[in-house]
């Protein structure tokens, strides 16, 4: 079971986790992923992030990259939540959860989903600064290099 989900709306991590899990007794690890909006980015205090997406082309994308994850390991199940819109620090702005049998299939899993969320997934995010400026926030060479140990 795969459940991908871009919304506006915060998520409840033990909610998302009672919904991966219920019914199953074949689940022996989770490996989960919460992250959140840091409240500085550049050594700036940051008042809040605006994250944009195409709709329908974004969810393609985010239920490739899970189909990615599925032919990989033995998954029992994955839960992928990004949010949109403008978020404040400390807000949950994505969540990742990945469900086998065994510990270390599910934490992989998890791990290879979060990399390829931030070099994959179509999101445009914009800071919003303390001091009333913003920017475009850039593709960075440290997600790109975790994402490469996923690659072939």
């Amino acid at each position: 079971m795969a459940r991908v989900l871009v919304q506006a709306a915060p998520f409840d991590v033990a909610a998302e986790l009672a919904a991966l899990t219920a019914g199953r007794t074949d689940i022996g690890g989770i490996g989960l992923f919460v992250g959140t909006v840091r409240d500085t980015a550049g050594g700036r205090r940051l008042a809040a992030m605006t994250l944009e997406h195409y709709p329908g082309m974004t969810e393609r994308a985010l239920a490739a990259i899970v189909a990615e994850a599925q032919a990989r390991w033995p998954l029992a199940g994955c839960t992928v939540i990004h949010r949109i819109g403008r978020l404040t620090p400390g807000e949950g702005i994505v969540l990742v959860a990945a469900a086998s049998a065994h510990r270390q299939a599910a934490l992989e899993a998890t791990a290879f989903l979060i990399d390829w969320l931030k070099t994959r997934a179509p999101f445009w995010k914009h800071e919003e600064f303390a001091d009333g400026g913003g920017a475009w926030v850039a593709a960075r060479e440290t997600d790109d290099l975790a994402a490469a140990r996923w690659a072939g």
